[in-house]
């Protein structure tokens, strides 16, 4: 009996240090990891804003980071051959993925909606019809009619309050930019502009998954209210959808007519799909769908449009290069769309400000659908990806003087600088890419040249525009920007004959 207790004791002996042994092994094969708390995992080392949280561990423990939020594993990459290890050929499909939460479930319509949609046929579809009806380069050519339109709206605003070339007026930029964005995105949805009686900051960008997401114990005890908080702006946000739709439907009623041919706003050609294939394109997939154009085109073009401005103001000396490169258009003509891809210079301060301020600093989060490896390191399964594209951006070993606002860094390098690769990644890369990059470059440039066309731009005071950024779930400026203008002489027949 003895020798049973010896033989057992022996046992469990060697299984515990295997145990250990093989814990020990499992580990070196999984990144880098700071020091982690019961329960709460890492979500202590994020109390700032998440892009300079993770910029900071990935100073101390390299550019690929493993971490735990709650119950959740998160892999943290910060360096472009990272990203691009992350985002290429069979690890792209691998993270094509998108994690779920709270907000996938009640705002992305059972997780339904483009953006938060798992990868599969279902998301491959709304791609396509995405695509084809909203931002193909026909599509943005028709587009830009309307975007035209609504710049020239603002022109003859501020016009309207300072018309004297002696006198500068101040402008509160940060409202006038929101304005714009939610009339252009209301008129490519439905047709007319953002209903003044209507807040749009039910449309304000959230971050995709939260505290309730990490530790679900949270969520079962109300903490906070979080839930309750997602399912009353959801049903906002629905309710506001589903009115334009059934809007919609009236008026086609009423007029009598169903051709494709009359189909211009993008509700329309949704609703043609849903004539043809009630049973797959139900309310709720085109409430999705539309829902994407405000949650994700409102906020971050205006913030990127704002935050150009800004730097604008603090560098006057690129803000006259911009100038001088306009005053080679012929003289009195109101720039247009077509006159972007004649403005290289112009380019140049959107990208430098892509880079500075990008609107999405981690991009939106993916999700891991199986064991992958990355940096030679293994990846387990459920594993939600973050790239900080802000720290990216922002390397010295990638970027020479990255903290300088530098335009011409981008003089030379193509349409749009995307041959940067990930080093420059704004909009993501790969499968899951932001679809509107190409509108949101096109809406910005236009805007930005037509304002430094047709006015003359100041800061208020004597005093450098403060660039602090908010705690959002979008890189937003903490002071909203307030900008001294008057009209440039040379401007003021044409603008006064909009």
């Amino acid at each position: 009996m003895e020798l049973l207790y010896t033989i057992l004791g022996l046992f469990i002996f060697l299984m515990a240090v295997k145990y250990q042994y093989l814990r020990k092994k499992n580990r070196k094969l999984q990144p880098p990891s700071p020091p982690a708390l019961p329960i709460l995992g890492h979500l202590h080392l994020v109390k700032t804003a998440p892009h300079l949280a993770l910029q900071k561990l990935s100073i101390k423990y390299g550019p690929l980071i493993s971490l735990h939020f709650g119950i959740r594993p998160f892999l943290v990459v910060s360096s472009p051959s990272l990203a691009e290890e992350c985002l290429t050929k069979t690890n792209d499909i691998i993270f094509a993925n998108r994690p779920e939460s709270v907000s996938s479930k009640y705002l992305g319509y059972n997780s339904t909606a483009l953006i938060i949609s798992p990868y599969g046929d279902h998301w491959r579809n709304l791609r396509r019809v995405t695509t084809i009806h909203m931002f193909s380069s026909i599509q943005l050519q028709r587009f830009s009619s309307i975007w035209t339109e609504e710049i020239h709206f603002i022109i003859k605003k501020l016009f309207s309050s300072n018309s004297d070339e002696k006198t500068s007026k101040v402008k509160d930029m940060s409202s006038l930019f929101r304005e714009l964005l939610f009339n252009v995105i209301m008129k490519i949805v439905a047709g007319k502009r953002w209903p003044s009686d209507q807040p749009g900051d039910i449309f304000s960008p959230r971050a995709l998954t939260d505290l309730c997401d990490y530790i679900p114990i949270l969520r079962w005890v109300g903490y906070g209210g979080l839930e309750k908080g997602v399912i009353s702006l959801h049903q906002k946000r629905d309710e506001f959808l589903q009115g334009l739709i059934d809007q919609m439907r009236k008026e086609e009623a009423e007029d009598g007519s169903c051709s494709t041919e009359r189909r211009k706003t993008i509700i329309q050609k949704l609703l043609s799909l849903q004539e043809a294939e009630p049973e797959y394109y139900t309310d709720e997939i085109v409430k999705g769908i539309i829902q994407i154009m405000f949650s994700a085109g409102t906020h971050t073009t205006s913030q990127t449009m704002e935050w150009a401005l800004s730097s604008l103001l603090n560098h006057p000396n690129v803000l006259q290069k911009a100038r001088d490169e306009l005053e080679k258009m012929q003289p009195g003509h109101l720039l247009t769309d077509s006159d972007l891809s004649k403005l290289p210079y112009l380019r140049c301060i959107i990208n430098e400000t892509l880079r500075l301020f990008p609107a999405a600093p981690t991009l939106v989060p993916h999700f891991s659908s199986e064991v992958c490896t990355i940096g030679g390191y293994k990846v387990p399964k459920g594993t939600t990806l973050l790239v900080n594209a802000w720290a990216i951006h922002r390397d010295p070993n990638v970027w020479e003087e990255p903290n300088k606002y530098k335009p011409e860094r981008f003089e030379g390098m193509g349409e749009g600088g995307w041959n940067e690769g990930f080093k420059f990644l704004p909009f993501g890369k790969g499968r899951r890419i932001c679809p509107g990059a190409a509108m949101a470059i096109r809406l910005v440039g236009l805007t930005l040249g037509t304002l430094i066309q047709c006015f003359e731009w100041e800061r208020v005071g004597p005093e450098m525009v403060d660039l602090e950024e908010n705690q959002g779930a979008t890189l937003g400026k903490a002071k909203p920007l307030e900008a001294s203008y008057k009209p440039r002489p040379s401007m003021i027949k044409t603008i006064s004959q909009l």
